[in-house]
């Protein structure tokens, strides 16, 4: 649970991986942000799509309570990092090698301005060509609208959830016989019910 940023994609061949990551690293160190660096240059042999030599190459980075950003790579191109390979790359089941190409990062305690940096950050990169496909979810909508009213009402939207549930923790006692899963299954309906709430504002947002 968090509001978070989900993305994938590919590097474009025709750039050059070095220069990505002097670019990100050079951001990293004007806001002081964490980073670790990887492989710098790809193989020069060829790799199908399917294949990868099980190598890391990029740069991630991460910011004060953010999850780690990872604009990191398999040797064919697709983006991935070193945690999704350990847990997904040698499975033999589809819906588990599919994980390998899916990031996800939360940004929810590192806040809207975090957030929105990050996002442009992708925005600059995908514009330099670094990338030959890049796909980005953002569920602060301030990649799809570029509109920071609405990235503010998201994270309110948000820790009004979060804190919606600290609540319900707190407050919301356990009765005479009632068994811990039940009472957390309980919680878990409130909480469902809230982000009904959440999800068809934002549907609503998306048709105005």
């Amino acid at each position: 649970m968090g509001l978070s940023i989900h993305y994938n994609g590919k590097f474009n061949k025709n750039a050059n991986l070095a220069d990505l990551i002097t670019e990100v690293k050079e951001i990293a160190e004007v806001f002081k942000w964490n980073y670790e660096l990887y492989h710098e240059e790809f193989p020069s042999y060829s790799k199908d799509e399917s294949s990868y030599d099980g190598n890391i190459y990029g740069i991630s980075f991460s910011p004060p309570e953010c999850e780690a950003i990872f604009i990191c790579f398999l040797s064919n191109y697709r983006m991935s990092s070193h945690i999704h390979l350990k847990f997904h790359g040698n499975s033999e089941l589809q819906t588990e090698s599919d994980l390998l190409y899916m990031l996800a990062t939360k940004t929810q305690y590192a806040g809207s301005a975090v957030h929105k940096i990050i996002i442009e950050l992708f925005r600059y990169l995908n514009k330099r060509g670094y990338f030959s496909e890049l796909n980005l979810i953002d569920e602060g909508e301030y990649w799809e609208t570029g509109d920071d009213k609405i990235l503010e009402h998201k994270f309110k939207q948000y820790n009004d959830l979060m804190d919606s549930f600290s609540l319900a923790v707190n407050t919301i006692p356990l009765e005479p016989g009632e068994t811990y899963e039940n009472y957390f299954i309980g919680i878990a309906n409130r909480v469902n019910g809230l982000l009904h709430l959440l999800f068809d504002s934002t549907r609503k947002n998306h048709h105005q």
